[in-house]
């Protein structure tokens, strides 16, 4: 089975909130990915609301419900969140670290730190039927707590990969073995981009990419259903290599 593919439309809301016009629709350009061949959208519903919005959230778990996809939100470890992700139904709640004054999310979440409060957020969304991924570094404490504290998925953080530091690559691959043997599903995701796709997808066991930032700038030039086929096509470089 090919890697799946999701896309985050973020930063389609990103250029509509620079002008406080309804468009560029973020809701229209996950129709254009689906159509396109993505497996999912996902979506960060950020404290500060910065790009994605109440409002967005509601018609995007509309959309996938209709098309049968994955609607993953993005979403900090709080109790505001934990209550919009019960009401809005997602398939899939990522929990990520926020900060307001960052750009983009820094770095994994600290399962470790969480503790019990978030142990107890995870079980409140499980028992609603949605599926727990945690957003955290290749680092075996945080793999291991990930699994105690219930979730089934976790995303590996791929940021230093993509800046190019030497041996991340590798601590991936560890990290993916290590937590297929604790029995969770492996996504990835932060900072891919065509080129740096294919070697991430050949380390046995990650079934999943989260792809927004590159996708969507690559899609000014090439247009986003091109863009979504693109990526495609780096995946399935790296699978043959796999």
């Amino acid at each position: 089975m090919s890697v799946r593919l999701h896309v985050n439309v973020d930063h389609v809301a990103t250029v509509r909130n620079a002008r406080g016009t309804p468009y560029p629709d973020p809701v229209r350009a996950a129709e254009e990915c689906l159509a396109a061949g993505a497996d999912g959208i996902t979506a960060h519903l950020r404290e500060d609301r910065r790009h994605i919005v109440d409002a967005d959230v509601e018609r995007l778990r509309a959309l996938l419900s209709r098309s049968s996809r994955t609607f993953n939100l993005e979403m900090a470890a709080t109790d505001e969140m934990v209550a919009i992700a019960l009401r809005v139904k997602p398939d899939v709640c990522t929990l990520v670290p926020e900060r307001r004054e960052e750009r983009t999310t820094e770095g994994g979440l600290d399962v470790v730190a969480g503790g019990e409060r978030l142990a107890r957020q995870v079980r409140a969304l499980a028992v609603a039927g949605i599926k727990v991924s945690l957003f955290i570094a290749a680092d075996a404490s945080q793999i291991e707590r990930s699994r105690a504290a219930g979730a089934v998925q976790i995303e590996l953080h791929t940021g230093e990969y993509a800046h190019g530091h030497e041996g991340e690559l590798a601590r991936l691959a560890d990290g993916a073995k290590l937590a297929r043997a604790a029995g969770l599903e492996v996504a990835a995701g932060h900072g891919l981009t065509q080129d740096n796709v294919p070697a991430l997808v050949a380390i046995p066991g990650i079934v999943e990419l989260n792809i927004g930032h590159a996708l969507v700038s690559d899609a000014l030039f090439l247009g986003l259903g091109a863009a979504v086929r693109a990526y495609r096509a780096a995946i399935g470089r790296g699978e043959r290599k796999s």
